[in-house]
């Protein structure tokens, strides 16, 4: 008989490979019991921190309504009733209000100020480590409203004192945006200016800091466009006017025709900074179509360096360019006051006077020619056409100026032909001589003209403007309408010859026995009496026998 641990190992494998069998189940089992055990642990700590998150946020959570409701007081200074608020947990803590007005305590009747939706949203990193940080505050539909400087609304509403102890916010503002909002500022107890804002971002609104701000608004009056980008502050709340300010901006489309009798689209460019109560600021700007009342559109360029006053909106105009063409009008004044009062100081040297009469003559411009002028202008408050509105006090000097109107140079052509020919005449010239004293062109006519001008409702007057043709100087006293552009001047006519000559044909035959009582004393010619007068199209030079020397 053979023996079986000889022959086979067959019941040795069976019992390894029982006992392997029970111990895999035995670790197996042993496995899904810690993964039972720590799943269950795990749930316990989620638990738990969910537990304690809860907690926190009970105690901690900084968007109830009863936090931010005295925080929306202490922001605005004001009173705040909220229509609807909506907490918001995921995917980031915050909420949501509507329906937001804003009263003063002394007139609760009467909201100063709305806001349609005022959505805040905040990190949950922040709130867990208790840092008092939001990162976004987003307003849509907001509506101020400033009374008028003054008013008894604007003491009741914003009375001295109350904004000294504001210094920013309390809580750090990553980012805050306005959009689809009105700044309404009035200027009596009916009219006001209303402040379009599309779009305005307010980034790292902290205590303390700076803030870099984005504007996009539409200004009132002059209608026009507005982009703007800088930085302000940080808040001096002891004295705003020392705040710093910084930027740039654009201040395109502008309608010109919405200030008084002025026409044209402007655009400008410009940087700026300094404190808020004496900003320095430069611009550049561009009106392709200038005109004033019924003036012919011309193109204006501009340049400006300035101190403006943030706090009440004063202007120091250090340095003013004005060009039409090649002329270049420099100035220096300011616009101060409440209502707005500017006073100019303007200076043009080597000028053309066509290019700067165009804008304001309906047809052709009078006189033609090189031009300087010194003038002090004061512009009155708005709310009357603009010449209205212009005060002007100054002197003119035309070396080489000639007249536009083809009738009025006719008329002194005429004057100073005859003149030139009797001078040639007794001289005892040859023909070809007299004939080279005849004026060549119309330059030779108009050779200069200069004197004290004034400018009142539209109507420039002088008292005593000189100008020179050949042979000839006149002096007048008038006006001009810069409405009607109808002339009236009278004066005298001083020539090197006798008046007989002045004139021609009948004429010279009745004039020619009143000669002595024109005749000049120690001068060989005559002082005639003249008259220019007309209107566009019929301007006329004419003896005035009637005018009283």
């Amino acid at each position: 008989m053979q023996s079986w641990a000889a022959d086979s190992p067959r019941p040795n494998c069976c019992i390894v490979v029982s006992v392997a069998g029970s111990r895999i189940v035995s670790v197996a089992r042993s496995t899904v019991s810690l993964i039972k055990r720590r799943k269950a642990i795990f749930i316990a700590i989620a638990g738990c921190g969910l537990f304690a998150l809860g907690c926190f946020t009970a105690i901690h959570w900084p968007y109830r309504y009863r936090e931010i409701h005295p925080l929306l007081i202490q922001v605005f200074g004001s009173q705040v009733k909220v229509t609807h608020y909506h907490r918001i947990y995921l995917p980031h803590p915050g909420f949501i209000a509507t329906g937001i007005t804003i009263t003063r305590p002394t007139s609760p009747q009467r909201p100063f100020g709305t806001v349609e939706t005022l959505y805040v949203q905040g990190e949950w990193n922040d709130l867990l480590l208790l840092r008092r940080r939001v990162h976004l505050v987003e307003m849509t539909g907001l509506h101020l409203i400033i009374p008028a400087a003054g008013s008894r609304a604007i003491h009741e509403e914003f009375p001295a004192g109350s904004a000294s102890g504001f210094k920013g916010p309390s809580t750090a503002i990553e980012l805050m945006r306005l959009h689809n909002s009105i700044l309404e500022v009035q200027y009596d107890s009916r009219k006001s200016l209303k402040f379009a804002i599309r779009s305005l971002e307010l980034r790292n609104l902290e205590r303390g800091h700076p803030v870099d701000y984005v504007l996009d608004m539409e200004n009132p009056l002059p209608a026009g466009h507005i982009s703007a980008t800088g930085s302000f502050g940080p808040l001096n709340a002891k004295d705003v006017g020392a705040t710093p300010v910084s930027g740039k901006f654009t201040f395109n489309q502008v309608k010109l025709g919405d200030i008084g009798e002025l026409h044209g689209t402007l655009a400008s460019t410009g940087r700026f900074s300094g404190p808020l109560r004496a900003i320095q600021a430069s611009a550049v700007s561009e009106t392709p179509d200038f005109a004033v009342d019924d003036g012919q559109p011309t193109s204006v360029r501009g340049a400006v360096w300035c101190i403006v006053n943030g706090t009440n909106g004063d202007v120091i105009l250090n340095a003013v360019e004005v060009k039409s063409g090649s002329t270049v009008v420099r100035a220096r004044g300011q616009v101060t006051g409440s209502p707005k009062i500017s006073v100019v100081d303007l200076t043009m040297d080597q000028g053309r006077a066509e290019e700067i009469l165009r804008p304001f003559m309906h047809r052709n411009v009078p006189v033609t020619g090189a031009a300087s002028v010194e003038t002090h202008a004061w512009v009155g408050p708005t709310g009357k056409p603009f010449l209205e509105r212009l005060r002007v006090d100054g002197h003119i000097n035309l070396p080489a100026a000639q007249a536009s109107d083809p009738k009025i140079e006719h008329s002194l052509t005429a004057f100073s032909a005859r003149e030139q020919n009797q001078k040639a005449n007794s001289n005892s010239d040859p023909p070809s001589d007299r004939l080279s004293h005849q004026p060549s062109d119309r330059a030779a006519v108009f050779s200069s003209l200069s004197g004290p001008v004034t400018i009142r409702d539209g109507v420039i007057a002088t008292q005593a403007l000189l100008f020179q043709v050949p042979g000839a100087h006149v002096r007048l006293r008038g006006t001009f309408n810069l409405h009607s552009e109808s002339v009236h001047l009278a004066g005298t006519l001083k020539m090197d010859a006798g008046i007989s000559h002045a004139t021609t044909g009948w004429r010279s035959v009745i004039i020619k026995p009143f000669s002595s009582f024109f005749r000049r004393r120690h001068h060989p010619g005559s002082q005639i009496p003249i008259a220019v007068t007309g209107v566009p199209g019929s301007y006329k030079v004419t003896q005035d026998l009637s005018h009283a020397r």
